[in-house]
């Protein structure tokens, strides 16, 4: 039995009987209007947010959406594009605010205070897989966009996500699913509670996870991604006091559907699922152990987490096909990793400073990856005949921020904030000479003023400064020499407002600048520094909880974004300039029983696929819906993913291949497309 039960029958039952008395004190014609539990984005966050980008996700606005792919979770946050350019075991491409962030690069993603993205990573900077994450076992995603938060560091310039996992579940699921194209997928989850601890008033308990899926998908060579997941997480706390252990484990193996040419598609050569290389894809491995430490006394908050990650990936890939030879263009990407790291804060609570009640927070972070054997190859088949590099590298990082809050009058408050960074790279081994170890360190300072709220709505003014880390390998290179930490800066003016009880709405107008923009290299797979941008764009959401039975929500992203100094040439490659995402669900909300439908809609427009902008990437319109029924401890349902079977691609690139047929490479689009209409059917059962 879940450690919530007791405690939610005693909560309702004083509800009931407040209500009871409550009816009885009051006149027989006063109109009494059923309670709206407001959660997620829709919350009203007035006073207890310093920007209108900021916000939390619960289990209710993501385990509600019909999801083609788990990356499609961080879609709840405002503007945010989640594609796929090859297997499903591969890292997400991830698209805000005006970035093409590849697979992570310039937004920091972190699951409990551990870090998901990977500096200096064999196939790109800031790599960030999400297949180690079980959505169900995920309580809420607190999310922040822009350089204005000082607990944000490397790789935050476009926002920051961490996942806060579920100390103690609710209650225990067993989820059976399967649909079209192999997809079956298999999920127990809970919380097996202490019983002891219980009755002292702490909860106290062991939380487990266990996961399977396989998928081939639509393509005429099988994906065959294969996916395991673990999690087992120790528990003691209770509101003032907490202590977690988390092991998590994660094993995956997949083969690639990397993109294909456009013009093998029009002749006829290939469908629009075939692939060039069978043999590509690859093979993933994740194992981590978090302790994770929260105390209060008084007015005085201490939060402290120490992880340890193992890390290793294998990816062979394919994009330009045969411009080497019959041999072919296939490539290996691989590492081996260990990641050691922590922080800590401590909060001082309404001080009075010079009169003026105030927040004082100092933190300190830590981080240090030990990179075996990180390598580039030539492959046929799988198999290695030519090393083009190989490293052993050891990067490191400290980070000490502070962060002040003060009130200055009920309706004006700031937050200024102010972060030092020191980096350490190092080649320990390489096979390419010349290389050096580096020390680089940079200060971001942060100001945020917010104003309110008046009539139930806050103004915002952000400002602040952030960086991103270059991969180690062109730090530490005599001859390239790339700077180490690429300074970025920001600016937003953003409201919010709950003039209308039941609407929750912000609006955020942005500026950002980066020195240095990381541009995608085709025949490489991966990234590499080039000038400096600037992008401005607006974000509108807004959120309706009107009653029980209905909700919906709608957000728009417009970014204008430039490389600077670049003549003619200056649009960023696959920067999308207009994105929307909506919905509805109808009937039972969250895990009310009874008959539920929802339909969501994400929609982005054309992008520059090169610097003229003279090629462009073809517009993306997804339609997924949803419907069930659930009763007492059981539900069944059915999803429909690309409800009008559009033919539109997940990602597009520009850049030179070559086919078996042509004598020399061409210049041509590249796509992954959007995978077809399809259905996938769920079964849980909750005891």
């Amino acid at each position: 039995m879940s450690l919530s039960r007791p405690l939610s029958k005693a909560l309702l039952a004083l509800v009931f009987a407040s209500t009871a008395t409550a009816q009885e004190a009051a006149p027989e014609d006063t109109p009494t209007l059923p309670e709206i539990i407001v959660v997620g984005k829709a919350s009203n966050l007035l006073g207890t947010t310093d920007g209108a980008s900021k916000g939390r996700a619960t289990q209710e606005d993501f385990m509600s959406r019909p999801l083609m792919r788990r990356g499609e979770i961080l879609e709840t946050i405002p503007g945010v594009i989640i594609t796929q350019h090859a297997g499903g075991g591969k890292a997400n491409q991830y698209f805000l605010r005006g970035f093409n962030l590849d697979h992570g690069t310039d937004f920091s993603i972190s699951l409990d205070g551990m870090p998901l993205n990977m500096r200096t990573h064999a196939h790109g900077q800031g790599y960030t897989d999400l297949n180690p994450v079980i959505p169900e076992l995920v309580q809420a995603i607190d999310y922040a966009k822009g350089t204005y938060t000082a607990a944000d560091g490397d790789l935050s310039t476009a926002g920051s996500a961490n996942f806060l996992l579920w100390d103690t579940m609710p209650e225990n699921i067993l989820r059976l699913e399967f649909g079209e194209y192999n997809y079956y997928r298999a999920l127990i989850a809970g919380t097996l509670p202490i019983v002891a601890a219980e009755q002292q008033g702490m909860q106290q308990g062991l939380t487990y996870g266990l996961e399977y899926n396989y998928y081939d998908g639509p393509w005429q060579q099988a994906e065959e991604f294969n996916r395991w997941n673990g999690l087992l997480r120790y528990f003691k706390g209770d509101e003032d006091n907490k202590f977690s252990i988390t092991f998590m484990g994660y094993r995956g193996s997949w083969v690639s559907t990397d993109q294909i040419p456009r013009r093998a598609v029009i002749n006829g050569t290939l469908d629009r699922f075939s692939t060039l290389d069978p043999s590509a894809g690859g093979d993933s491995e994740r194992y981590s152990l978090n302790m994770a430490y929260e105390h209060r006394d008084d007015d005085v908050v201490t939060r402290a987490n120490l992880y340890g990650i193992y890390y290793s990936l294998g990816l062979f890939s394919n994009f330009t096909y045969f411009t080497q030879g019959p041999q072919g263009d296939q490539f290996e990407q691989s590492e081996k990793r260990w990641v050691f790291g922590g922080q800590v804060s401590r909060t001082w609570e309404d001080r009075d400073l010079f009169g003026i009640k105030s927040d004082l927070t100092l933190g300190f972070q830590t981080r240090h990856d030990l990179i075996n054997g990180i390598g580039l190859y030539q492959t046929r088949n799988r198999k290695r005949f030519v090393t083009t590099r190989e490293d052993d590298i050891w990067e490191g990082s400290a980070g000490l921020y502070g962060e002040m809050v003060n009130r200055w009058t009920p309706w004006f408050r700031t937050v200024l904030g102010l972060r030092g960074d020191l980096y350490y790279f190092d080649s320990l081994q390489s096979t390419v000479n010349g290389e050096d170890a580096e020390w680089a360190g940079i200060i971001s300072p942060k100001f945020s003023a917010i104003f309110g709220p008046w009539h139930e709505t806050e103004l915002y003014l952000n400002f602040g400064t952030g960086f991103h880390s270059n991969d180690a390998r062109g730090v530490t290179a005599r001859s390239l020499q790339a700077d180490p930490l690429v300074r970025t800066m920001g600016a937003e003016i953003g409201l919010r407002t709950q003039a209308i009880p039941e609407l929750t709405t912000t609006l955020a107008l942005f500026w950002l600048q980066s020195d240095s923009e990381l541009i995608y290299v085709g025949d490489a797979g991966t990234n590499e520094p080039g000038p400096g941008s600037e992008r401005y764009g607006v974000e509108l959401a807004t959120y309706w909880r009107p009653n029980q039975w209905f909700s919906a929500d709608a957000e728009v992203a417009m970014t204008y974004a430039r490389l600077k100094d670049s003549g003619n040439a200056d649009r960023i490659p696959n920067s999308v300039p207009v994105m929307f995402s909506g919905g509805f669900t109808l009937g039972a909300q969250g895990n009310a029983d009874g008959w539920f439908t929802g339909v969501r809609v994400r929609a982005f427009t054309g992008r520059p696929l090169e610097e003229t902008g003279r090629i462009e990437g073809r517009e993306s319109f997804m339609v997924n819906g949803t419907v069930g029924y659930r009763r007492k401890n059981w539900e069944a349902a059915v999803d429909c993913l690309n409800i009008l079977n559009r033919a539109d691609n997940d990602i597009e690139y520009a850049y030179e291949s070559q086919l078996p047929n042509e004598a020399v490479a061409v210049n041509d689009v590249h796509f992954h497309p959007v995978e077809p209409r399809m259905f996938r059917f769920r079964v849980t059962y909750r005891f």
